[in-house]
């Protein structure tokens, strides 16, 4: 009598887990790393477009005083600072994420190493 057994053994079963637990192991930790740039750049396009605003609101206004702060992107938090007439600064920040980004324009305080209008995060 001739018996065939069909099937996996424990062996191969057991390696077949341990190589998925590596492939895990490295996928993780970069997927973290992309949700962290993610909310970085959520932040930084919410302070480019609180740009085009407060140009609006200064070409009808001729001030920044009295612009009202936008609502950020999910889970953004956003402040913005008039530096008088002709000036401002804001800041963003991520309630997932330990970086900041800050932006200037005109007389505001502009973050070391941006230009004038581009956000700088760190």
């Amino acid at each position: 009598m001739n018996r065939t057994r069909k099937g996996f053994t424990l062996i191969e079963l057991l390696i077949v887990v341990v190589i998925i637990g590596i492939l895990a192991a490295i996928a993780i930790p970069k997927f973290a790393e992309t949700k962290e740039k993610a909310y970085i750049t959520a932040m930084k396009s919410d302070l480019k477009n609180m740009v085009s605003g407060a140009e609006a609101f200064y070409s009808d206004n001729n001030t920044y005083a009295g612009f009202p702060t936008p609502t950020g992107s999910s889970g953004v938090t956003l402040t913005f600072t008039p530096a008088g007439a002709t000036g401002w600064s804001a800041h963003a920040i991520h309630g997932a994420t330990a970086v900041t980004c800050d932006i200037g324009v005109g007389t505001g305080p502009i973050p070391t190493g941006a230009a004038e209008g581009e956000p700088k995060c760190q």
